[in-house]
């Protein structure tokens, strides 16, 4: 620091480690050539649109944050404080974050042994699902030996909340406890009809409401998870959870609730995915969204602050590579604890295959479990806030949902806007562009879309009756998996390992996304060691470099076709430099359109094609 001039200031780099953003697009440019992503004609500052992605919202991601991009922003605010973007709490409870675990399709005393176990391992918080398997009438056998002033519970009954709710409402009389802080009685009709378990039906919240407010109880949550399942983006998410907010919000009033009443009663719950900075910035944005409606609605500033309930995203998990899960609810739940989420669910890795195991439980628990104690995510109020990148992407998303929440409310509300929808209808606009976008593999999926393990042997877990329906991001690729692939490719590899390696390990996981394997040639020399190899399989995928094909790859193309190949596919892309087109009957490369090259492979193996 200099002193003694009007410029003093604190230098946290030294004037060496001091660069633009022009030294940044230099050097990074530098990169983006040797990988051929940019030409030497190009100019540097075009790094910037070869690395700013697109969200499904339309929301630009530049690959680097600017003070410039934050500059007109509004003010965030302090922890604790109106507009709660930093967060409900002024500081961080002891235990980090609530560990919030989840039960659907177990009998009573099955849930009873599951939660005892995960109360003692380190959950802090139970969230059941009440009707189906579980009937209200034995939440008593579900909880018996759980301290219910100490760990608070969560209702989900879609079918009957108003029965749930009273019963453990008598519970907690007939055990004359006070619940926990936290405890939600659980009303959300209008989440319960998007999943497709009933009607709207408002005067549950109204009669779920009085009876949280006689035991000291939360009684609503707006399940923003609900739309999410169903394949909405994020702002649709914001968005639909406002519209319900809204909705709730104006029921209890009407039925004589106070302003600030009716926002203590409610909870928010959102889907945590593994898209680790809008998952962090949605959590920010809605409570900053949250804490406009409040202050809109005439509500005293403090009342505003929303809280929080993260579940990780059902539909990014997968049934095939469940282990993989783990991973993706790993990086969910860091960026939900990062965003500020007051409690987390962690679902089992093994959760989509159906009742999740003591492993899964297990290992779902110490997920939090780490990020807290050995991590120590949850030592910082909002570790995030202050960064131009979170920033910008915060106001971003808060700006979309906010849109999104004006679209429902001019269509007469959230009612309204799913009776004639309109709002359906903007998300499966959405899931078809995400469709569109795994289909090409630009948005890839581990274990499913990319890297898929043939060999591997699915662990068996009992069926969930309760489960929820979900679009599952991987689904149509988990389609193509369910039905074993007639034969295999004979993958014609052109040229020694180091030459064919790239396109053959390419195409072979290409392949086996659709559940098909593969016979390899191994190295060859030419089109008779080739041919050599060959046992007459219908369909031939030739791969090696570009090179080679051009030596000999139309040769190789004609032997094998006069061999008996009825379908010859080349790896890359055909041309002057590779295989003339005329010569092969399709092609694969980064980008192609796998669902539908797949099935249309799966048919010539079948001798279903049009030229079988």
């Amino acid at each position: 620091m200099t002193s003694g001039s009007e410029t003093d200031r604190l230098a946290l780099a030294t004037p060496e480690d001091q660069h633009t953003a022009a030294d940044w697009e230099k050097a990074t440019a530098a990169v983006l050539r040797k990988a051929g992503r940019l030409s030497e004609s190009d100019a540097d500052a075009d790094v910037w649109n070869k690395l700013t992605r697109t969200t499904l919202d339309g929301i630009a991601v530049a690959p680097i944050g600017t003070s410039a991009a934050t500059a007109d922003l509004p003010a965030t605010g302090v922890p604790g404080a109106a507009p709660f973007t930093r967060g409900r709490l002024a500081e961080k409870p002891e235990i980090g974050w609530d560990v919030r675990a989840h039960f659907s399709g177990l009998a009573a005393k099955d849930v009873n042994e599951a939660a005892l176990l995960d109360l003692e391992n380190g959950v802090n918080s139970l969230w059941l699902h009440v009707g189906g398997v579980l009937a209200p009438a034995e939440l008593g056998t579900a909880l018996k030996g759980v301290f219910l002033d100490l760990a608070p519970v969560t209702l989900d009954a879609p079918e009957d909340p108003i029965a749930a709710a009273t019963a453990f409402v008598a519970l907690l009389g007939e055990l004359d406890v006070t619940p926990a802080e936290g405890t939600n009685l659980g009303a959300d009709p209008i989440g319960a009809q998007v999943r497709g378990e009933g009607a709207i039906s408002l005067d549950v919240v109204d009669a779920v409401a009085e009876l949280a407010k006689q035991a000291g109880t939360l009684g609503v949550v707006v399940d923003g998870s609900a739309i999410h399942d169903q394949g909405a983006s994020d702002a649709q998410e914001l968005g639909y959870s406002l519209a319900v907010g809204v909705t709730y919000l104006r029921r209890l009033v009407a039925a004589g609730f106070s302003l600030e009443e009716a926002l203590g009663l409610i909870e928010f719950r959102y889907a945590a995915t593994a898209e680790q900075f809008p998952t962090i910035a949605k959590f920010r944005a809605a409570r900053r969204l949250w804490a406009r409606v409040a202050e809109l609605s005439g509500a005293e500033a403090a009342a505003g602050g929303q809280r929080q309930h993260a579940v990780t995203s059902r539909p990014m998990m997968a049934k095939y590579d469940p282990y993989v899960n783990m991973l993706r609810t790993t990086v969910a739940a860091f960026a939900a604890g990062v965003g500020g989420a007051e409690a987390i669910t962690v679902l089992p890795f093994d959760a989509p295959l159906g009742q999740p195991s003591v492993l899964g439980r297990r290992n779902a628990r110490n997920t939090s479990a780490l990020l807290i104690s050995e991590s120590h995510i949850a030592k910082v109020v909002d570790p995030a806030g202050g960064s131009y990148a979170v920033e910008k992407l915060t106001d971003d998303l808060a700006q979309a949902g906010w849109a999104e929440f004006t679209r429902i409310e001019e269509a007469g509300g959230i009612a309204a806007a799913l009776e004639d929808g309109s709002l359906l209808g903007r998300v499966e606009a959405v899931v078809e562009a995400r469709e569109a976008e795994i289909a090409r593999r630009k948005r890839p999926l581990t274990g499913v879309s990319e890297f898929p393990n043939l060999a591997e042997v699915l662990p068996e877990r009992p069926a969930n009756p309760d489960a929820d329906e979900v679009r599952r991001y991987g689904a149509s690729f988990e389609a193509l998996r369910d039905e074993p692939a007639t034969g295999t490719v004979f993958l014609a590899t052109l040229g020694p390992v180091a030459a064919h390696t790239a396109r053959a390990t390419f195409a072979s996981n290409l392949f086996a996304a659709r559940g098909i394997g593969v016979d390899v040639a191994g190295a060859t020399d030419g089109v008779d060691a080739l041919v050599a190899a060959y046992a007459g399989q219908p369909v031939v995928c030739l791969a090696g470099a570009d090179k080679t094909y051009a030596e000999w790859g139309a040769a190789a193309a004609e032997a094998l076709r006069a061999a008996g190949a009825r379908h010859i596919i080349l790896a890359g892309k055909p041309g002057e430099k590779t295989v003339e087109p005329s010569l092969v009957d399709d092609a694969c490369s980064v980008g192609v359109d796998a669902l539908t090259f797949l099935t249309t492979t799966r048919a010539h193996l079948a001798g279903e094609g049009a030229d079988a």
